[in-house]
Formats: structure tokens, C-alpha cells, sequence
């Protein structure tokens, strides 16, 4: 496996580029619209000059990741001769299963494909190819190029090989890759979201403010960023929609996302990529809230 297709150059997508063209890998990154790809460049040199400051890589290194790395705006072009094409567009069913069914009929019968898909069905998303045995889900952390962990999702019909291939690509990437099955949210998020919907809740009701809330579990529970802070990381919309596949594939109430949740995202406070959540993310305060993300 020597040459790989990225599709989508926003956070998720720029980070799986640079992670796999950083370790040798011919890299195509795919997006509709060509700014996202410069926007997407741009990130991956910003974060690969913060890597050679912190004495992590030199220059040469951050030179070559930058020439394997060829961007497209016409999805036939970037993935027809690809050995393996990662997913990371928006989290939104039918614009994936869109994506898979062109991508089927596109790339070669022994491409792999695969999905950075945080909750949506990876048995869905196969049925919508003719190949469900080569379809499975690599949910890759963010920030990609510092986070290890990778969620290596089976769908119904993936393989044995398909699994172990990737299981083994994972671990290429200096990753550490873990098998679970398709339920919704997988293990990530089946455990992660109803707890950031939980301290959304526990705001909701009055019982503490944002910094209160977030404080009590870095310093009680030990996590390195509070759980409104993330939440505002990994966008409100996305939460959002997560919490909506699950409520809508356990029918289980405790998925419910809170209210006070569905009416920021409706009035576009979705977090660092809007400039503000339940955090200020002006230019003032911007160093202070993100300086944990390259830690």
C-alpha cells in the first residue's frame, strides 16, 4: 500500500494527510473546493513548523511530507489509482454514502475504503458499495498529527484481511489502532458524548458555569481539557450530530441531546470553528483557549 486518497481537507482531513505523508506515504488530498486545499496546506505547514521548533522534526522532514502530498479538486482524478482512500468529509449520512457509491464505481476493485467516521454505520455506509468487504472505519483523534489513538470500526461485512491490513497500516503511522464493532458511536463517542452532553445539561440546569463545570474535571477527574472546552474543539455541530445518530440508534433517551445544545448550534455558536461556543475564541482570547491543543 503505497498511495493513498484523503477526501476532504478540513481538521480531520488535513491531519490524516499530513500523518500518512509524513511517514512516506504518497498522499492525493481530495476537497470540492479549492481554498479548503490551500486552507488545508496551510495547516499542515503551520503544524510541521511547530514539530521542527519543538525539535520533533528538521526542515528536510517537513519538506518531504509537504512534496508527497498532491491536492485535487476532481474526485476521479484524485482517487482512481490510489491503494487505500480515507474519508474525513462532513459527518453527514447521506453526503458520505454519496461519496462511497462514487467512489466505488471509481477506484480499483482492491482499493480499500475507509471512513473517519465518528458514529455513523459502517455496515450503512458498505451497503452502499458493491465492496462492503473493503469498507471499514479508521476514526482517527484530533488533533491527528499528536493524538495515537485510532478506532479501527468492522462493519458487518468487513473482512478478516481488509481488518488486519489496516490494523497494521495503523501502526506505520506510529498509531495505536483498536478493533471494536459497529454499534453506534463505536466506543469513543459512545462513551465521550453523553458525558460532554451531561456537563451541557449541568449547565443548562443551573447548577455551574462553564469555567466551574470544566475545572472540576480537569482537576477532580484529571482530564488535560474540560469537557465544554472540548466539546467546543470538536465543534457543537458535530456533537450535535453525533448524539443524534446514537439517540436515533439506541432509542434510548439518555442520548437526547440537551436543549440548550440544539439551540447553539441553530444560532451558529458552534465553537472554535465559529469564533465562539461556550468560549470566546476572538483573537484576544484565542492563545489562551487553544494552548493546550500542541501540548
Amino acid at each position: 500500500m503505497k498511495k493513498i486518497a484523503v477526501i476532504g481537507a478540513g481538521t480531520m482531513g488535513n491531519g490524516i494527510a499530513h500523518v500518512f505523508a509524513q511517514n512516506g506515504y504518497k498522499v492525493n488530498l481530495v476537497d470540492i473546493a479549492q481554498a479548503s486545499l490551500n486552507k488545508g496546506l496551510a495547516t499542515i505547514t503551520k503544524n510541521l513548523d511547530r514539530m521542527i521548533a519543538k525539535e520533533v522534526i528538521d526542515e528536510a522532514k517537513k519538506e518531504a511530507t509537504l512534496a508527497n502530498i498532491t491536492t485535487y479538486t476532481d474526485l476521479k482524478d484524485g482517487v482512481s489509482d490510489t491503494d487505500l482512500v480515507v474519508e474525513a468529509a462532513t459527518e453527514n449520512l447521506d453526503i458520505k454514502l454519496k461519496i462511497f457509491e462514487d467512489l466505488d464505481a471509481i477506484c480499483k476493485a482492491e482499493t480499500i475504503l475507509a471512513t473517519n467516521t465518528s458514529s455513523i454505520s459502517i455496515t450503512k455506509i458498505g451497503a452502499a458499495t458493491k465492496r462492503p468487504e473493503k469498507v471499514i472505519g479508521m476514526h482517527f483523534m484530533n488533533p491527528v498529527p499528536i493524538m495515537k489513538l485510532v478506532e479501527i470500526i468492522r462493519g458487518y461485512s468487513t473482512s478478516d484481511e481488509v481488518t488486519e491490513t489496516i490494523m497494521e497500516l495503523s501502526k506505520k503511522l506510529g498509531k495505536t489502532p483498536t478493533e471494536v464493532n459497529d454499534y453506534p458511536g463505536f466506543v469513543a463517542n459512545r462513551i465521550l458524548m453523553p458525558m460532554i452532553n451531561e456537563s451541557i445539561e449541568t449547565l443548562y440546569n443551573g447548577v455551574a458555569g462553564v469555567e466551574e463545570i470544566d475545572t472540576v474535571m480537569k482537576l477532580g477527574m484529571a482530564h488535560p481539557m474540560g469537557p465544554l472546552q472540548l466539546a467546543d474543539f470538536i465543534g457543537l455541530d458535530v456533537c450535535l450530530s453525533i448524539l443524534n445518530v446514537m439517540y436515533d440508534g439506541f432509542k434510548n433517551p439518555k442520548y437526547a441531546p440537551c436543549p440548550l445544545l440544539v439551540n447553539m448550534v441553530m444560532a451558529g455558536k458552534l465553537g472554535v470553528k465559529s469564533g465562539e461556543g461556550f468560549y470566546d475564541y476572538s483573537e484576544s482570547r484565542k492563545a489562551e483557549n487553544i494552548s493546550v491543543q500542541f501540548k
